[in-house]
């Protein structure tokens, strides 16, 4: 595995990683701890681990223009919106109760909120589009990756990534959607700014929706 692929898969590994973790600590029950608290744990890491490799990611150090900012915070509104409402019956795989933040006595743990915010929106958006669309999507097209022009991805590639990014979400249809947004985006303007200025805009949107309609499964 070459260097910019490590860099690229790792971070996303570690978030796999403590997804299962968490999942086999629901089974038995946690044993007194606070699972919630594994989810800032996995933000730290991964940041911790995007920042190791940050050499890596020469692609985010060419300024986006403006254009191509606003059309993908546009775009992210609507994949959020469509979020929300994609989730019933058979669009929906069960994810659970989702992530709770209230306190026992009523109220929130406001560091569990920022930090699930700040992961969802800051972190998850930079490692996952680094994943999906800056390694995977143009792996699928040449495994010696970075050789493969933005504007060379084929459909074929878009689709595959997208139908796997989808697979990932327990919304799996919203999820689909979502990533066909995000890798138009990445192929249209040619940086990758653009879908992680998307998927950060849907992510802080859901995040704050969820907070003020106590809609907890959504996260």
């Amino acid at each position: 595995m070459t260097q910019p692929m490590l860099a690229r898969i790792a971070p996303f590994a570690l978030y796999m990683a403590f997804l299962a973790v968490e999942q086999a600590a629901h089974g038995w029950g946690g044993g007194g701890f606070d699972l919630r608290w594994l989810y800032p744990a996995k933000v730290v890491t991964v940041a911790v681990a995007l920042w190791a490799f940050r050499g890596e990611y020469r692609e985010l150090l060419a300024r986006p223009a403006a254009r191509p900012l606003l059309v993908s915070i546009a775009l992210g509104v609507l994949v959020f919106v469509l979020w929300i409402h994609l989730d019933q019956g058979w669009l929906n795989l069960g994810g659970g109760a989702g992530f709770d933040p209230r306190l026992p006595g009523g109220g929130q743990n406001w560091t569990l909120v920022v930090f699930r915010l700040a992961g969802a929106s800051l972190v998850v958006p930079v490692m996952e589009e680094l994943f999906w669309r800056s390694f995977l999507m143009r792996w699928i097209e040449r495994p010696d990756f970075l050789s493969v022009s933005v504007s060379n991805i084929s459909l074929r590639a878009v689709v595959i990534s997208s139908l796997l990014f989808g697979a990932e979400h327990t919304l799996w249809f919203a999820g689909i959607l979502a990533g066909l947004a995000y890798a138009w985006l990445y192929r249209t303007y040619h940086t990758l700014w653009a879908p992680i200025a998307a998927h950060a805009t849907t992510n802080l949107m859901l995040g704050l929706w969820v907070l003020r309609n106590g809609a907890w499964q959504f996260w």
